[in-house]
């Protein structure tokens, strides 16, 4: 089993320790399959998106074209919505673990996920280092917009 550097349970929102305890109790190639899995299960946008490419940015770390978009509610709750083609599982997988992982967190919540997460779940035999850095530059970047948006509120 991998070490799970750098993000200790308490550190994680429990949606995101639960995907990450999914992955490592898995083998490798379960694994590969789970994240394959979490690639099919990455929502649509939601109408009010799909006609406005202009409000989403490009992770240009990702190899694939990669898009996303950071709402922050009244509430403070964070919405991620991702765009990820089908060709690209294994960024396709990753963005949804986010997507879910993230779900019904505040800014602050969101802003306190350790930036190495992606390293912790298991997949650093398994993709290559230049998809574990997309996945973490989704993460730097989805921080990112959250910060912007709770510098502007």
């Amino acid at each position: 089993m991998e070490q799970n550097r750098g993000v200790s349970e308490i550190d994680l929102p429990e949606q995101l320790r639960e995907i990450r305890e999914e992955f490592l109790a898995l083998d490798q190639n379960e694994r590969l399959q789970l994240l394959l899995e979490f690639a099919n299960e990455l929502p649509e946008l939601p109408e009010r998106y799909r006609d406005h490419p202009d409000l989403f940015e490009r992770v240009a770390e990702c190899q694939s074209p990669v898009y996303l978009f950071v709402e922050v509610d009244e509430a403070d709750v964070v919405h991620l919505f991702v765009t990820a083609p089908r060709e690209a599982p294994t960024t396709r997988g990753f963005a949804s673990i986010l997507v879910q992982g993230l779900a019904g967190l505040t800014s602050a919540e969101v802003l306190a996920v350790p930036d190495d997460y992606p390293q912790t779940i298991g997949l650093t035999r398994a993709v290559s280092p230049l998809r574990l850095r997309g996945m973490a530059a989704l993460i730097g970047r989805t921080k990112h917009q959250v910060q912007l948006k709770r510098t502007a509120a």
